[in-house]
């Protein structure tokens, strides 16, 4: 009988794992985030022909593909039926994380459209810091008096067809393009000098966590949860049979 008090007890334990079980958060992997520009927004990377320049209105953001020094951002129309940009992106680091999405843009002189900088998903300390053209990059960085991450590799700039997948030449090509940073002085330096990547080891946990969540955990606590109650089942008819 104590046997079986205690088969019964490790089932309960099972089950409560599959009640108490805290749920994933759906988008984590591809960190989709909705966003709402009230004026023009100038954007890098590989874009539908004609939208180098995003109208003011609502978009979407995700993530494409990562890895632990560099990313591949895409953004979408609202109702995600259209892809404008696949953007390279580089983990750099913020001191205090916040609950909201922060998006951060290169203020230019007036008339023209303020330039992405990055973007950081909520309760994360390491966002997307965008990479420029190299001409570009330097004009960001003498009218924002900040460095700008940029890659002088030749990528083309427009596309007659969105980017679906991470495998396609282009995006292949951005995430191994060199990245380097230009300061306001037009002097080129390291990228180290400018981004504070991730450690290696959250790097790794962050690739980790970017994996899409292809099945969930309940059904294999649900099979525990089984596999517990048919232990004590047998037992308890074992237990009849003795007495």
């Amino acid at each position: 009988m104590k046997l079986f008090g205690v088969t019964k007890a490790m089932f309960c334990v099972a089950a409560m794992g599959a009640i108490f079980l805290p749920g994933a958060r759906a988008d984590d992997w591809n960190r989709k985030t909705v966003m709402t520009f009230s004026g023009p927004v100038e954007i890098p990377g590989v874009h539908l022909t004609g939208w180098g320049v995003l109208p003011a209105g609502t978009y979407v953001f995700k993530i494409l593909d990562s890895s632990s020094d560099r990313h591949i951002v895409q953004i979408f129309n609202k109702d995600e039926t259209m892809i404008y940009a696949t953007i390279l992106a580089i983990p750099n680091y913020r001191l205090k994380a916040t609950d909201k999405t922060v998006v951060t843009f290169r203020e230019r002189p007036a008339g023209q459209p303020e330039a992405l900088r990055a973007w950081f998903y909520p309760g994360r300390n390491w966002g997307e810091e965008f990479v420029y053209p190299k001409a570009k990059a330097v004009e960001l960085a003498k009218e924002t008096k900040l460095p700008v991450l940029y890659t002088e590799v030749e990528i083309p700039l427009e596309v007659a067809q969105p980017i679906k997948t991470a495998d396609e030449p282009v995006v292949v090509q951005l995430k191994q393009v060199p990245v380097k940073a230009i300061q306001p002085t037009g002097e080129e330096v390291e990228l180290a000098q400018v981004v504070t990547p991730p450690p290696a080891v959250q790097a790794e946990v962050a690739d980790t966590r970017s994996l899409p969540k292809t099945a969930s955990p309940l059904p294999l606590i649900a099979l525990f949860g089984l596999v517990f109650l048919g232990g004590a089942l047998t037992l308890r008819f074992a237990e009849r049979r003795v007495l």
